[in-house]
């Protein structure tokens, strides 16, 4: 395994309007796109070039560690702030952005890893090879067979298997886009031709690719007729409830009638959705609202049916953040200046947000997480393009690294970090060793006495342990791994 410390894309001064291409080009995984160069393995026999060097672009371990540290933060911190949740429907809180962001940094690391492409074939296989891996990791995950950290047992029944979840969303946006990054590449400009515009006309495969993705998820999201549908919930006392929920109706972005929670129901199954969607917090459901609270005696059927929040129309939809974060990162490529980067980076950034928020606030298409609407692509996209675009100039270009070490460690070995980390799978482990009762553990003790008894605040205290036991803890470990030379990735 290669030392991620070594050289990568720079920023050095060169032609922006010429493509530098080397002769190798690393391979991307899902958590590090600065690894070894899986693609140029057969090279038919070839010498190897020596590689020009230049420096490397920290910004892409720091953005991609500031997305797991965000994960953790909301995951184990918003049952008590649950403003930082994912919001109950339209809207967008600080949950909202971290998926988005995930498949952002995929894009780019996709670009960067297949600037070069010898050997299509073996190009495509390990693509193949990475999604069914990611897969894997994604069912296992979030599937139902890990109850961990709080349930020690483990198992899922296969009549309620839970088929999509995050790691799965992403294996589709990264093979989609990885693939035509792949089979584009011999059409590809030598040069760039001058004006704001080239670059989007180079890579017009990969927004034709984008575009076929949105019509796709409009055309169904609005064309198609969603009918009444049934769904039973199992009581305490094992007794079950049937309800109906009535719709007839098309175009709908509501929580109940929506083409997308439909296009899941028919695909794989209700008995197979997230039984525990955010929309339970809406007003409608519960006085509590937007916190969790007891539903409401009028409460509208749809609050206890399943929905899922990652399911395959909306993950055609979530295609467009990977389109767009792969542009990111062929402006690094073509763009060896830092002021022609942060001009492409920063406009375009600007531009989306402007899109999005004018579509909201005109009630055209709301900003909507659980939908994966059009607008919310081009706000969480547009986020995120403007804080690489804040993170590339005050580590890049002014050098300020040292503040943002955390961020770079953890995105150096994110897929440990979310696996154990973010996924609670260390924790669950250490929670198997209790005493006398299984809440009696380590990690509740830490909790409950060094941090939630001393500052005799529940929310504050827990806020203060997600930060310093899991969040600076996890930093920790990646920076010595870091050192040790030891990377997990796919």
């Amino acid at each position: 395994m290669e030392d991620p410390k070594r050289l990568e894309e720079g920023s050095g001064r060169h032609d922006p309007t010429m493509v530098v291409e080397k002769p190798k080009a690393t391979m991307v995984d899902l958590t590090n796109d600065q690894t070894k160069n899986e693609f140029d393995q057969p090279n038919g026999g070839e010498m190897p070039i020596l590689k020009q060097k230049s420096k490397r672009v920290a910004t892409l371990d720091a953005f991609r560690g500031l997305t797991i540290v965000l994960m953790i933060l909301v995951d184990d911190a918003g049952g008590v702030y649950e403003r930082m949740d994912h919001s109950p429907w339209n809207g967008c809180t600080l949950a909202d952005f971290v998926l988005p962001f995930f498949l952002f940094i995929v894009g780019v690391a996709i670009a960067l890893a297949l600037k070069r492409v010898p050997n299509t074939n073996y190009a495509v296989r390990k693509i193949i090879i990475r999604t069914l891996k990611m897969l894997f990791w994604g069912i296992l995950l979030q599937g139902g067979y890990s109850h961990a950290p709080y349930d020690l047992a483990y198992g899922v029944d296969m009549k309620k298997i839970r088929w999509c979840g995050i790691l799965q969303r992403i294996a589709l946006v990264y093979m989609v886009v990885a693939l035509i990054e792949t089979f584009t590449s011999k059409l590809r400009p030598t040069v760039i031709e001058p004006g704001y515009f080239s670059i989007f006309s180079a890579y017009r495969w990969q927004w034709l690719g984008g575009f076929i993705a949105f019509l796709i998820y409009m055309i169904t999201t609005f064309a198609l007729y969603v009918p009444n549908w049934n769904f039973t919930v199992q009581n305490d006392d094992n007794t079950s409830e049937t309800f109906t929920v009535k719709c007839g109706m098309r175009g709908h972005l509501g929580p109940a009638c929506n083409a997308v929670g439909y296009v899941d129901r028919e695909v794989w199954g209700i008995n197979h959705l997230y039984t525990q969607p955010v929309w339970i917090r809406l007003k409608a459901c519960t006085f509590a609202s937007p916190e969790s609270g007891p539903l409401r005696p009028d409460a509208p059927t749809w609050c206890r049916a399943p929905f899922e929040p990652e399911g395959l129309l909306s993950s055609i939809s979530a295609i467009l953040s990977g389109v767009i974060g792969i542009h990111y990162g062929h402006v690094l490529i073509h763009f060896k200046g830092h002021a022609e980067r942060l001009k492409q980076w920063v406009s375009m950034g600007v531009g989306l947000l402007i899109i999005a928020l004018l579509l909201h606030f005109t009630d055209a298409i709301p900003i909507n997480k659980q939908l994966y609407s059009i607008s919310y692509v081009c706000f969480t996209a547009g986020a995120a393009g403007v804080v690489f675009s804040a993170f590339y100039i005050l580590i890049d270009v002014w050098g300020k690294r040292t503040p943002f070490l955390l961020f770079e460690w953890i995105g150096m070995n994110a897929m440990l970090v979310f696996v154990l980390g973010a996924q609670g799978i260390l924790a669950g482990f250490i929670n198997g060793w209790y005493y006398k009762s299984i809440d009696n553990n380590l990690v509740n003790w830490i909790r409950d006495h060094v941090f939630i008894d001393i500052w005799k605040s529940q929310r504050f205290g827990t806020l203060l342990y997600v930060i310093f036991v899991e969040i600076i803890f996890w930093g920790v470990i990646s920076g010595i791994l870091h050192k040790l030379g030891i990377y997990w990735k796919l």
